[in-house]
Formats: C-alpha cells, structure tokens, sequence
C-alpha cells in the first residue's frame, strides 16, 4: 500500500443534474460535472458562469455610503482640497492605492498617498500619521483596504477636523468607526450582491462611481489585488479577475510590463496564477522587508527606465524575503518539534526575537503545510513588550472567530477565518497559546488534523485529451471559491515511472488504463518512486494541463498526490549488501518488521543493531496487519512462510531479500541414475577411500567432489554403506529403503524448492506466491 498524504474527498458525481446542462448547453459532460458541483445545476446559472461578461458587474452605488463617499470627494476637488489616499504594504493595498491614484489624477485632484511602515506604525490607520496629515494640510483621508478597526483613529481625525473616509473588505467589528462614511461590502446593512470584494475591488467601484465609466484602464490593477488577496472568484471577482488578466496581457504600464519581465511571463498567456505565485510575491515583498511605496511607485509610473529599475529592485527584495522565510521557518519548525510537539498542540503559537515581521504570515503557512495545525507565528519586541503575529488556520477551525473571544488579550487585530493579524504584550502570549489549545480541543475532532484534497471529478486515463482541457479551461480563472479542478484516476496501471530532475527529487509517471496512456508530473514527488512497485495499480489526484514540447501537444496529470490501494511486492534479492542496511533504515522504524530464518543471516547483513525477529519461532513474531515485512532470508522449510502469512496477518508493503550465503539449487544435485551408477560402482569396488581416490573419481565422472561425497552421505544414512576415516564400505544385504527416506536427500530437494520459490523466480512468479499465501489467509478468516 501507499497512503495518501490527504483525505481525498470525492465530491457526489451527480449525473442525473448535468444532463439538461448538456441538452441546452451542449457541452462536455466533465464541464457539465464541475458546473454541478460548484453548485451551479441550473441553465441559466450555468450560461452566466460560463460567460463572464458585464451583466456580472454590478451598480456601484449599491454599496452602502457610495453617494456620500463621491459627493465628499467632488467637494474636495472642486475646493481644491489636498486629499490623501491612505493604503496598505499588501498586493492588494498596493493596487489599491494605485487605482485611487489613477483615479484622482484624472480628475485632477491635489492628492498624494500615504502606506504606512509594517516595522514603525503597524497595520492600519495610526494616529501619528493622522496628525501628520493634518499638519500638512490635508483635509480628507480616504483609506483603501484598511480601515474598518480604526474606531480610535477616527475619533482623532474627527477631533482635528479631518474628514475620514474608510473602503475596507475586511471583517467589521463589533464596532464601527464614526466616519464621514464607509464603503464595505461586509458591513452591516450593506445589501451589495458580492460580499467578497477585495480591498481593490472596493476602490474601483468607487472610480467607477467618481469617473462615471466602468474603469477598464485600471483592470490590470484589479487583477493583482484581488487575486493576490485570495477572494473569492466568484460573482463579480469572476470577471474582474479574468478581464484584469487580459489586461495584464496588454498592459501599457512600464511597471506592470517589467514586472511581467522579470517574472518570466509570455505576453499572451497570464493565468492566475501567474499573479499569485509571481506578480503577487513580489510586490509583497516590498512591504514585508522596508516601505511599500516603491511598489506604489513602480505600478504607478509612466516611465519605461523607472519602471525597470524598480522591478529589478523588487525582485532582488523578493529573493531576499525567500531566504528569511526559509531561515525563519526552519527555526520555528524546531521550536515546535522542541518546545509545542503537535501530538500535544491543536493549535502551535511560536515565536521568535527579531524574526522579521513582514514574512511571519508566510511563515505561519509553512507550518501549516508541515505539521497542519492551526498556527501563530509570533514576532517579539522586548523593548517594547509586544508581540506581532499572524495566524493561518486550517479547515473547521475559523480563526478571525477564535481569536474574536480573546479581545481582551488582543488590542489590535483582524482577518478572516483562514487568516488574522494581530499585535498583543508579550506577557499574554502562554495565555493565548492555553485559551487557543483549549478552544481547538472543542472545536476540532481527530480527523481534522488530517488535510482534505477535494475532488472534482473521478475520471478514466482515455476521456482525457487535449480537448477536453481546453473545454474546462472554460471555468477559468480559478481561485478561491472557484478552484482548479481536481481530478482523481482510479486503480490505473502504471507503464513507466521515473525520477527527473537535476536532484531527481521529481516524478514522471506514465498511467495507462484501456488502451490508453496519459502522463504525469508530480514535483517534489520523486521519491514516491521508491514507494510504488512495478505492477502496482495506483490511484492518483491532479490537475489537468496541457504539455506543448518540441511541436508536440499532449495531455498531462499534475500529479498531487498518489495512492495505492493494495499490498505491494518489492523485489529487493539483486540489491547489493553493502547497501541494504541503507534500504532499510530509509522505511518507516513503526512500520518496518524484519524477519531472517538463520541467525548467521543477520550477521552477514550488518543487521545486529536492529530488532530482527526469528522466523522459526511463529509464536513471537508480532503482527504483519499493515506491516512493511522484510523478508532477509528464505525459510528453512517451506511451509514455515506459509504459516507465517496464515498466522502473522496481511502486511501492506513485503521487500524480498532473500539472502543466503550458499546455492543449493546451481550446486550440483544429483539425479537417480547418477546414485544408480555410483552404487553399482560400489559394488564392484566393495571400499572406496574418499580421501585418496574421490578427486580423481569426480574429475574421470566430469562431477565434483561435493556431488560425490553427498551421494556417500544419503547411501550412510539409508544403511547402505559404512563410512569411516573417509572410507567407503559397501553394507552386504541392505534394507531397502527409496531415496527420499534419507534426511539429507529430502533437505536437498527441499532447499533447491525453496530457492527455485523464492530467490531465483521472476517478480511475477514471487507475487504470485504471496498473493495465494494471503488468500489462504483471508480464507481462513472467513471460515474463523
């Protein structure tokens, strides 16, 4: 068997609803299953889906505190009032800043923008900062992305005279700030039709609403932000994010065309995740190691040199953040194995001092994807006794609501149910890690430590091909609320399967299934190799893609995750000695059993230091349920590995060793005419001497000495002759006796069986064997 590393969770294959989607669509019956799936059976639901036009775009001035918002901000135009954009050091409060920026700059505002320091100020509005505006004359503030805690903030803004105006996306508290308005789609009373706007969504609903056009200009930036943000792309974002994508495509922004540059983009082929794992990345980056306003900057500028150069910076900040991470991760990795060990911690709150702030959310990710636990990662301050964290959790374990019953320990903080931010004193941190665990043991069952892979579609290797994919891509761009399709091959044969890669630390697999073959990568998957037998039938999960190589096009799995369903036979009997203590020591200790017939086995395999169990003594051998046996050696009687499957129970993996040191079988093994021959030529001769005449005899006879003096043994054991000092000497009148009653004789025959059996049969013949020995067993079981 191989596990998978998930719970694979097969989503219900609702055949009966797809068929009027077929009938009035006329679609492919896999798009017709992901449709349903997604919650999307209807015609007409399914024709909006598919079409992603602008019927998805809707009024901006649906949302709550629209109409006070624009008229605010004409006002402030037309008095030629300094206005300042307030942002975030986010992807998406980044993109937003920059839509507000192109927005006021065409209508020729007296503006400028403002991101606040991760490392100085914090996240959000800060009263410094307002001060500072007003000092400097601005009259009104008008945050992007953030916003919606700052009930303080905007009592001080309100105090100085400085109209404050929150856009946010974000959760809103108990608690609302008493601004000159705010613009959310979460918040309370608010009837928008799409709840799951990000921070940059709600700023191009509010150009769309001030320039009175819909902002087609600043697409690429709604791209960025909002995929970036991981919303949900569904509803509006669905369109925005694909038109966005488009719009990435083409771009005329310097910034955006060296961004695309430097990430290694093809002009015409930007996919989400494209922005997610290159574009995205980057102008994090930015803010998570200094100020984020060379991002701003960089989407901001019209200059093709500027451009470059701030792109070329970004990109060395973001190699730079990729090191930290890595550094900063592998620490917090060995607190938790030290300190918080997972089996005793449903929820791993670790920190470290000076541990940079800006990627601890990466970090956190990290620890998730390691140990899948919910985490907050923690970045300490002593001189000024705070800790800033952020948080990822897992699924069924709602962060934003866990950490919201621990107000009064957490003084600033946000988020969503998968992820929060928050600062609190450094004398509260074991308080929050107890109150954590204590609410996780409530909430979380044992299964949930277990990730869940959601499966779309259960599909066979021949109804994949080219054109098929191109037909799913239809579904594109996938996200969050609307993810890549996940498709599972079930019990396929595998024709080929390889290591690739400059450290072959990825796979290739070749499945095969009717007459058809389709292949598959899977990255850091390559020593799965090592774990799938030649004719084992493995199940795997993936994403379609299509391969284009060398003019050639070809469907392919992005391989996920693999399992096999059955037990597996590996034929270790070629490998060397010297390397075979490696072999083993690389399978599982809780798993491994290892099972040798002869004591001087063990010995000649190096294997004295490990817990070795002897296979002529049934009675305590452990369990083989779900075991990974090792068999180092051949029985000394057959029927003793017989007994052992029968008795010891179906194993999940069995390696053959199969050691011994000498052959009976390629030794000679007489037959009945050469005993004939040699007992007639006793007669003649009445003695023979072993010691003087035995060499001269084999060689004459074209035999060895050893085919010789085994025949002396069986002829002195069945009472034929005598032998003494090497001499033979003919018994007159002998009992009669066959050849099988001599003891010797029958262990010659049996061992050469057992190595015919089990050390020089094919792979073929030997899972042949263990398949029946297993079967006896089940049998057995049943009757029991």
């Amino acid at each position: 068997m191989l596990e998978s590393k998930a719970r694979w969770n097969v989503a219900e294959q609702l055949d009966e609803r797809i068929r009027p989607l077929l009938e009035h669509l006329h679609i492919e019956p896999i798009v017709a299953k992901l449709l349903v799936i997604r919650g999307i059976d209807t015609v007409e639901e399914a024709k909006t889906f598919l079409q992603v036009d602008e019927s998805l775009l809707h009024d901006p001035y649906e949302l709550d505190g629209m109409e006070q918002v624009v008229a605010r901000v004409r006002q402030a135009i037309k008095a030629e009032e300094k206005i300042l954009i307030y942002g975030d050091y986010d992807a998406d409060g980044v993109s937003s800043t920059s839509v507000m920026v192109y927005t006021l700059r065409e209508l020729g505002a007296q503006f400028d923008y403002y991101i606040p320091n991760r490392f100085t100020e914090g996240y959000g509005p800060n009263e410094n900062a307002l001060r500072w505006a007003k000092e400097e004359g601005y009259q009104l503030v008008i945050t992007v992305d953030t916003g919606i805690a700052a009930v303080h903030e905007a009592e001080v803004a309100k105090e100085i005279g400085l109209d404050f105006i929150v856009t946010d996306h974000h959760e809103p508290p108990p608690v609302l700030p008493d601004a000159v308005a705010i613009i959310n789609p979460k918040k309370p009373g608010c009837s928008y039709p799409c709840k799951h706007l990000a921070g940059v969504g709600v700023a191009f609903k509010l150009a769309h609403a001030l320039l009175e056009r819909v902002p087609y200009d600043l697409l690429d930036l709604v791209a960025i932000g909002t995929i970036a943000d991981l919303v949900p792309l569904t509803d509006e974002n669905r369109w925005l994010a694909k038109e966005g994508l488009k719009a990435i495509e083409t771009t005329t922004k310097p910034g955006i065309q060296a961004l695309k540059k430097v990430c290694g983009f093809h002009e015409d082929n930007v996919q989400a995740e494209h922005v997610g794992f290159g574009i995205g990345p980057r102008i994090n980056a930015a803010g998570r190691l200094d100020s984020a306003k060379p991002a701003v900057e960089l989407l901001i500028t019209d200059q093709v040199e500027t451009g470059q150069q701030l792109a070329e910076q970004i990109d060395l900040l973001n190699k730079e953040r990729q090191a930290i991470v890595s550094e900063i991760a592998a620490e917090a990795i060995n607190l938790v194995k030290e300190l918080y060990p997972p089996e005793d911690n449903h929820v791993l709150v670790v920190g470290g001092h000076g541990w940079n702030p800006g990627v601890i959310g990466i970090v956190a990710s990290r620890l998730v994807e390691t140990f899948y636990r919910p985490t907050i990662i923690l970045s300490y301050d002593e001189e000024k006794g705070i800790a800033k964290g952020s948080a990822r959790s897992i699924e069924g374990f709602d962060m934003f609501h866990e950490l919201s019953k621990n107000r009064e320990l957490l003084p600033h903080f946000g988020g969503h149910p998968m992820a929060a931010g928050l600062t609190m004193s450094l004398q509260d941190v074991d308080e929050l890690r107890k109150r954590m665990n204590a609410q996780a043991r409530k909430a979380l069952r044992p299964e949930d430590f277990i990730p869940i892979t959601r499966i779309d579609v259960q599909a066979s290797v021949d109804e994949i091909s080219v054109s098929t994919i191109e037909k799913m891509n239809a579904l594109a761009p996938y996200g969050v609320g609307n993810p890549e399709p996940k498709v599972m091959l079930t019990d396929v044969k595998i024709e080929g399967m390889r290591k690739i890669g400059a450290a072959s630390n990825h796979l290739k697999v070749t499945f095969q299934q009717n007459g058809t073959t389709l292949d598959g990568v899977g990255f850091h998957l390559g020593h799965l190799s090592d774990e799938i037998s030649p004719t084992a039938r493995v199940s795997a999960v993936g994403v379609l893609s299509i391969n284009e190589w060398n003019g050639h096009v070809k469907p392919q799995l992005m391989i996920e995750d693999l399992a096999v369903n059955e037990w597996q036979l590996f034929d270790w009997r070629s490998a060397r000695v010297d390397i075979l203590s490696e072999r083993i020591i690389g399978l599982p200790e809780e798993k491994r059993l290892l099972i040798a017939f002869r004591e001087q086995t063990v010995q000649a395999l190096g294997l004295a230091s490990f817990n070795v169990f002897d296979g002529n003594d049934l009675a305590n051998i452990p369990s083989m349920e779900n075991r990974y046996v090792v068999l180092l050696d051949p029985p000394v009687e057959s029927n003793q590995l017989s007994a052992l499957f029968v008795e010891g129970g179906c194993p999940s993996r069995i390696y053959s060793i199969f050691y011994q040191e000498e052959d009976s079988y390629f030794s000679t093994n007489p037959t009945r005419e050469h005993f004939r021959w040699f007992y007639g030529f006793l007669m003649k001769q009445k003695q023979f001497n072993l010691h003087t005449h035995g060499k001269r005899l084999a060689y004459t006879r074209g035999w060895t000495e050893e085919t010789i003096s085994f025949m002396a043994k069986v002829f002195f054991e069945l009472g034929f002759v005598t032998i003494k000092d090497g001499v033979i000497t003919l018994v007159e009148a002998p009992e009669k006796k066959g050849l099988d009653q001599s003891r010797t004789f029958r262990m010659k025959q049996e061992q050469a069986t057992i190595e015919q059996q089990f050390v020089y049969s094919s792979y073929e013949e030997l899972k042949q064997w263990f398949t029946r020995a297993i079967q006896e067993r089940k049998i057995k079981e049943t009757i029991q």
